[in-house]
């Protein structure tokens, strides 16, 4: 059987990667920390809980839902546990810029 401290830290991994897959980069770059995560399991479940910083401007509701199952998918190969639950919670919302843009006149 494995811990619930090994779990929660398979988690924290699956969610910088699933983070860095939809920003693009490292968190520090972006100016996002590093998540906070709380594993239970029980019977060859795990429930997670998450809280993250997130990039913004985004789809919110999108980034989450992708994040969400990016890091079931990824704990539960692993693990070998069934993730029954997932709740992230947005600690803060970090302001990203894009590409400067220069008007043209």
């Amino acid at each position: 059987m494995i811990s619930e401290k090994a779990v929660a830290r398979v988690a924290a991994r699956a969610a910088r990667t699933a983070l860095r897959r939809q920003t693009g980069g490292p968190l520090a770059r972006q100016g996002l920390t590093e998540p906070d995560v709380f594993a239970s399991t029980h019977g060859g479940r795990t429930r997670l809980a998450l809280s993250l910083d997130l990039p913004y401007p985004a789809d919110l509701v999108g980034a989450c839902q992708r994040l969400s199952s990016e890091i079931a998918d990824d704990v539960s190969a692993l693990t070998g546990l069934q993730v029954s639950e997932v709740a992230l919670t947005i600690r803060r919302l970090v302001h990203v810029s894009g590409p400067r843009r220069r008007r043209v006149q």
